[in-house]
């Protein structure tokens, strides 16, 4: 039995080093990133079984996120495909407080993801299956794929997690609006921040949110609220989680940490209180360095956010 499942498209990523228009732009670091994988990456580091499903291109691109993934111990899961490129994202900082990122993904290996390229069996023996809706509007067969695992999980009685992760350079608020609403009474767990909620359902306020979100299914409602904290509503009960203080870096990346640590420590069977604390935790991890998901925590790592007030480790 696999601990947690999940797919999507994980590209290339280059991160320019130089603050400014990208146009000036002369190194830059190699890496790669994609929502879904780097769920599998922290919830693999938190000491639980991942596995990541997708199409990644025969590139030399795609031999990177392979080799990454299994380093991080990632079960890998992936159709090679001969036909078409390995996605590509580019990350500048056109100033100091504002990351712009391009995404060169039409006709990638990964938008070409169907319900043919999923493992049904792999699918219906995890505990959890986690899904973004970053899938659904990269093509129709994506779409479908979507629609097939979670009805898959669904059948098996997984644990159905859903990331809104909306992305307006993929669709419009309207066309995420509408599948979300079609979408989100199969799902268990819904991760969202308050303007991704309102795509769902209308409401004042974080907590009121939460509520109407939780009218449309999920038995666990996340909503994050990036300086404020996070809140969570589970089986009618809110609670409340307060940010750690940290220096931030990068945020992209973020809001996957906090989903990673929220699914790990529901994997392990944590209280409510603790799973949200160690999502914040998770979340604040991330955004301490540059990358998608280089800084995402190992258990041993989490006191460090009760570091000494120097900021000193001796």
């Amino acid at each position: 039995m696999t601990d947690l499942v999940t797919f999507g498209e994980t590209m290339a990523l280059f991160a320019a080093r130089r603050t400014g228009p990208l146009r000036f732009a002369r190194d830059f670091d190699l890496g790669f990133g994609g929502a879904e994988s780097n769920v599998a990456i922290g919830v693999r580091r938190l000491g639980h079984t991942a596995a990541w499903l997708g199409r990644l291109g025969a590139d030399e691109f795609g031999d990177l996120i392979w080799s990454a993934l299994a380093g991080e111990g990632v079960d890998v899961r992936a159709v090679r495909d001969p036909d078409a490129p390995t996605g590509l994202m580019i990350k500048g900082r056109r100033t100091a407080d504002l990351i712009d990122v391009r995404y060169y993904r039409k006709d990638s290996a990964g938008s070409r993801l169907s319900a043919a390229d999923l493992d049904p069996g792999l699918i219906g023996s995890a505990r959890v299956l986690h899904v973004s809706a970053i899938t659904p509007a990269l093509s129709d067969s994506a779409r479908e794929a979507v629609r097939h695992a979670i009805s898959v999980a669904r059948s098996s009685e997984a644990l159905v997690s859903l990331d809104v992760n909306f992305r307006r350079a993929l669709w419009t608020p309207e066309e995420a609006g509408a599948w979300l609403r079609e979408t989100v009474g199969d799902v268990d767990v819904l991760f969202a921040t308050e303007a991704e909620g309102r795509l769902i359902a209308d409401a004042d306020g974080p907590v009121e949110l939460a509520k109407a979100l939780a009218s449309h299914g999920p038995r666990h409602v996340l909503v994050k609220l990036g300086a404020q904290g996070a809140l969570e509503l589970s089986d009618g009960v809110v609670r409340r989680a307060e940010p750690y203080q940290v220096t931030e870096v990068d945020a992209v990346g973020a809001g996957d940490a906090f989903a990673a640590g929220w699914l790990a420590d529901w994997l392990a069977g944590a209280e409510p209180e603790q799973r949200l604390s160690t999502a914040c935790a998770a979340g604040a991890f991330a955004v301490t360095s540059q990358g998608d998901w280089e800084s995402l925590p190992r258990r041993a790592d989490l006191d460090l956010l009760r570091r000494p007030a120097d900021g000193v480790q001796r």
